[in-house]
């Protein structure tokens, strides 16, 4: 059989004739042989890809989404054979604290409190799980309340109250929704303890979770690799290595511990074509260069505002449901270059998966006659991740020559899917089916490209599924009122407002007579064991980041005696781990009978400041009026200050808070902006 020739990626049927003359005009493609063999026995067993929900609230708008969009959405993450497909899902376990773009609530705000309600992780990780009942789950915390310290920023000293707060979320995961978690973390980037990590294998086997394997220590692959090596205690307790952004490098000891070893947070990066570009490129070459089994970006999903920090950094964004607009983004397709046609369980084959030209392959069998070969062809430029940095490196066309042996001999037709990220043109083609490939004698010849990727595979089952195009784009309504009346709301969260300090949930104010009843509060009153530097005032943003000109109108309930205060703002200009530097318009009042006007949440730079004679236990209604360089402030409908000059920020978001960690109530709250 002669050769057919597909327009970028050229793939040869029936190589008897050899590879075909050069094409015209052409210079000659680098050639190289690969041999595909398992008759020498298997390299690593195949964990999963996989992505992370949290690590700051990542999925906060996700919830908020009608149907049918929201299942739409989570159809392309999480269902077998549609979309991303993927094998793991990787949740925080909220611990009232800030994350990197949000708070996530603890299931126990303090010792004697515990709800497995609240947040969203479960409800998602049900979904997963629905969809796919294979998934693995794993849950890590970034964050801690206070009580687990006993005051300290610091949740080992008391090593068992650690592990009995984090075995608690585990059982509560079982009773409660039905979830049986696969894996736990210890610590998200931060250090270890050798002897809480021991006392908490004793406590999930004293519990009956045997089952549950732990990972350590989701941050580099040392000091945790050696310390594995001389502590056979601490050896025999952890399962998987996982080490976060490892560039696709590990080291020697890592390797010499004998222990699986994950890329446990990885990708990072904005999902446009480059984003696309790492991932692919990271999904190959951390098994090739690294020996890493299992890949997990961060994160899953941009439902979050993006001009939080490291906006659009999800595999796909969804971060509209007032719109219902969502756009799957290229990391979907290149996710499924893998995830459709391999499962955990599967085992690596042992070659090099360097190709001649410049990047990589892998390949993959089932051990039941099963083949999966994924090549990639990303250059420098078009492949970095946020971090780290990437040497250079170059990639060239080439001609890639496949030799199928041992138990792959007989394979006779190969499916090919294919992707071009199409950075010179601006059009890309993902996961596209081609015509399959005729294995002839054990042997098959591909042309490649740069910036693109190949899936060649025995499975049949592979599809791209598409919804229809899903509502446009629109911007956060300028109109926007919430009375929280909500007698069982379906999350603990109100839509849209996305903790950036502290907790606000739903609450049920029963010792009120009516008007406010139903009120959302800020619950948590002692500053959590931080992953960053959360600010010493809570806050929440709303809204749309472009706005210029607002009213903000809230009723306010100040329940800490004395010394508590409130605020509401407006154009405010940060949140996540840049929390601490936020400035905008805040309007304060606090419990002593006094009121001030910052630039900052910090309250330093003061603008105003008066007497108002607002008091604690007493609801009151704050306005704040921005209009250009001009501001004002109401109190229960009275003008209380203004003309107040404010120039910067000259825009942001919404927001409302409390002065320290303590307990208040917010009702009726209401925008309008442009």
């Amino acid at each position: 059989m002669g050769n057919v020739v597909l327009l970028w990626g050229a793939i040869l049927l029936g190589c008897s004739c050899g590879l075909g003359p050069p094409r015209v005009g052409a210079a000659p493609l680098l050639t190289a042989t690969y041999v595909l063999d398992d008759a020498d026995g298997l390299g690593r067993q195949f964990d999963g890809i996989g992505a992370v929900s949290g690590g700051g609230a990542t999925s906060r708008l996700l919830v908020n989404y009608q149907e049918p969009y929201r299942s739409q959405i989570l159809d392309y993450l999480f269902r077998p054979n549609f979309g991303a497909s993927l094998h793991i899902l990787k949740v925080e376990i909220g611990g009232d604290g800030q994350s990197t773009d949000g708070t996530e609530p603890s299931h126990m705000h303090y010792e004697n409190d515990e709800n497995y309600f609240r947040g969203y992780e479960w409800w998602l990780m049900k979904e997963a799980k629905k969809r796919n009942p294979d998934i693995k789950l794993i849950g890590l915390p970034w964050t801690f309340p206070r009580w687990i310290g006993k005051g300290e920023n610091w949740p080992y000293d008391y090593p068992d109250v650690t592990a009995y707060y984090i075995v608690s979320w585990i059982l509560g995961a079982k009773q409660y929704h039905d979830l049986d978690i696969d894996y736990i973390g210890i610590w998200n980037e931060r250090a270890f303890s050798s002897k809480y990590i021991k006392l908490l294998r004793y406590t999930l086997d004293k519990r009956g979770l045997e089952q549950v394997r732990i990972i350590a220590s989701d941050r580099l692959w040392e000091p945790i690799s050696f310390v594995l090596l001389i502590d056979s205690e601490l050896h025999g307790v952890v399962d998987v290595i996982g080490a976060h952004y490892p560039g696709t490098k590990t080291v020697q000891n890592a390797i010499l511990t004998e222990k699986k070893l994950w890329s446990s947070e990885d990708y990072s990066t904005f999902n446009d074509e480059v984003g696309a570009g790492c991932w692919a490129r990271i999904l190959n070459q951390n098994y090739v260069n690294g020996n890493m089994t299992s890949t997990i970006a961060w994160n899953l999903v941009a439902s979050y505002y993006e001009d939080l920090p490291f906006g659009r950094c999800g595999l796909m964004t969804a971060q509209e449901p007032w719109s219902g607009h969502y756009k799957v983004e290229a990391p979907i397709w290149i996710t499924a270059h893998t995830t459709q046609f391999t499962q955990p369980g599967w085992s690596y084959l042992q070659v090099d998966g360097h190709l001649e030209g410049g990047g990589s392959f892998v390949a993959l069998t089932d051990g039941l006659g099963n083949l999966t070969i994924i090549i990639e062809t990303m250059t420098h430029n078009h492949s970095q991740c946020i971090r780290p940095p990437l040497p250079n490196f170059s990639v060239t066309p080439q001609r890639a020559t496949f030799y199928l042996k041992g138990s792959f001999f007989m394979v006779e037709t190969l499916q090919v899917w294919h992707s071009r990220l199409g950075f010179e043109s601006g059009n890309s083609s993902l996961f596209q089916r081609l015509r399959p490939v005729k294995v002839w004698r054990g042997r098959f010849s591909l042309d490649l490209d740069v910036d693109e990727v190949y899936t060649l595979t025995t499975l049949k089952t592979g599809h791209k599924c598409i919804y229809p195009e899903p509502p446009p784009p629109h911007p956060f309504p300028s109109n926007y009122k919430d009375d929280f009346n909500i007698r069982n709301p379906p999350f603990s969260e109100a839509p849209n407002f996305a903790d950036q300090t502290g907790v606000f949930e739903y609450f049920v104010n029963a010792s009120d007579p009516g008007d406010h009843v139903f009120t959302l509060r800020q619950v948590v009153v002692q500053r959590p064991i931080t992953w960053v530097s959360d600010a010493d005032q809570t806050i929440s943003i709303i809204g749309n980041f472009q706005w210029v000109n607002m009213t903000v109108t809230c009723d306010i309930y100040i329940e800490k005696q004395h010394d508590g205060g409130v605020f509401i703002a407006g154009r405010v200009d940060n949140g996540g781990i840049y929390v601490r530097r936020t400035k905008g318009v805040f309007f304060w009042v606090f419990a002593d009978g006094t009121y001030r006007v910052t630039r900052d949440i910090a309250g330093e730079e003061i603008l105003m400041k008066g007497l108002s004679g607002v008091r604690d236990n007493a609801w009151h209604t704050l306005t704040l009026n921005i209009q250009g360089n001009s501001a004002s402030g109401l109190l229960n409908g009275y003008p209380l200050w203004e003309n107040v000059t404010v120039s910067k920020p000259s825009n942001g978001w919404a927001a409302l808070g409390t002065r320290s960690f303590e307990f208040a109530q917010f009702d009726n709250f209401h925008v309008e902006a442009s």
